[in-house]
């Protein structure tokens, strides 16, 4: 059985799709191919991988990349994390499940460092749950 394709995208594919495909990642194992692009690559973002590892999920070695549109028309879903993303996002083939999950974007955050790292946790967190309740349904086995 093909494994599902699962497409995280975002505007600079630095932070929430980054955050969800780390998510992804870890709940899913081997049972999904999770990818992420953005509409422009903005590089990762150091407070995302920082909340990451506080939660035990390494994006250290992940890239931040431009949507490929072979990797886009290949999914199974393309999930856009912000209101740009989705009004930005390539036209997809029909069998292309296009999802919106919104999440206010993190590094925009103002105040204290301590007020900007808790917002990147609370979007991190929201993300998490989001992603993981999505990955037990897509890894489901069919009952018999």
């Amino acid at each position: 059985m093909k494994k599902p394709i699962v497409y995280f995208i975002c505007t600079g594919n630095s932070c929430r799709s980054q955050m969800a495909e780390g998510w992804a990642r870890h709940f899913a194992g081997d049972k999904v191919t999770v990818l992420s692009g953005g509409i422009e690559a903005h590089g990762l973002n150091p407070r995302a991988i920082q909340v990451m590892q506080e939660a035990g999920i390494d994006m250290s070695n992940h890239t931040s990349n431009l949507i490929d549109n072979d990797v886009l028309n290949q999914s199974d879903y393309a999930i856009t994390l912000c209101g740009d993303a989705y009004d930005k996002c390539p036209v997809t083939p029909p069998h292309v499940k296009r999802l919106h999950w919104g999440y206010e974007d993190p590094a925009r955050a103002t105040g204290t460092e301590e007020e900007i790292m808790d917002k990147f946790r609370e979007v991190r967190d929201a993300i998490r749950d989001r992603v993981r309740e999505f990955m037990i349904e897509l890894t489901k086995t069919p009952q018999s």
